[in-house]
């Protein structure tokens, strides 16, 4: 199967302001070097990709989009543009209906361009651990270990295990007490936004849940 990288580039980035502001979101500033966020995600995720990533962007950003991505050597193919943000589930419905146009057995690797990950190595080895399941038809997401009772990110409660493992609940974000307490129990996780699965899984759960 092929590995497609699906950025996702579309978010306002008011939560950094002033700083980041919806003219010029988080994604394009450079916050840990001298690539941008979104330089950088594709910087870490190229070694893995199997095909031309497919991004996601605000049809306000298409410009500063395409300049960035091309600083790198990321050719888009496609770029899809958001008149208006519609959340993470329609678009990675339209990357993965744009995808399956031209790559049959993609496997899409879906990622926030707003992250900094310090250990690519791991995050690297963490997806290649994960390609197995999902290549079996496993809807995978990524869970960080949490490094303190961090109130501001939404938690997963894992089955107990190593490496690939199930999902017990997601849990919106929680108060300190919760966060504190989850911390001590062990098997929670915060949810980094990150996920991997074939492009027809996702659309066919898709269409199971959510037909509308």
């Amino acid at each position: 199967m092929t590995l497609v990288p699906v950025l996702l580039s579309g978010g306002s980035g008011t939560r950094l302001w002033p700083l980041s502001r919806e003219a010029y979101p988080k994604q394009f500033l450079a916050l840990a070097g001298e690539d941008s966020l979104l330089q950088s995600t594709w910087r870490r995720v190229a070694p893995l990709a199997g095909a031309a990533a497919v991004v996601v962007a605000n049809e306000n950003h298409r410009f500063i989009t395409a300049e960035q991505l091309h600083k790198v050597g990321c050719k888009p193919a496609p770029m899809l543009l958001e008149p208006v943000g519609r959340n993470t589930a329609p678009a990675i419905a339209v990357a993965a209906m744009a995808t399956l146009e031209q790559v049959e057995d993609a496997v899409l690797l879906v990622l926030p361009t707003d992250h900094i990950v310090r250990d690519e190595p791991a995050f690297l080895d963490a997806v290649r651990v994960a390609l197995p399941a999902a290549e079996a038809g496993q809807l995978v997401t990524f869970g960080i270990v949490p490094r303190g009772p961090e109130t501001g990110y939404g938690y997963i409660q894992a089955e107990a295990g190593e490496g690939v493992r199930g999902v017990r609940r997601f849990i919106e974000k929680p108060d300190r007490i919760r966060a504190e307490a989850w911390l001590a129990e062990g098997g929670y996780y915060w949810n980094s936004g990150m996920f991997l699965f074939t492009a027809r899984r996702y659309l066919q759960e898709l269409e199971r849940w959510r037909p509308e």
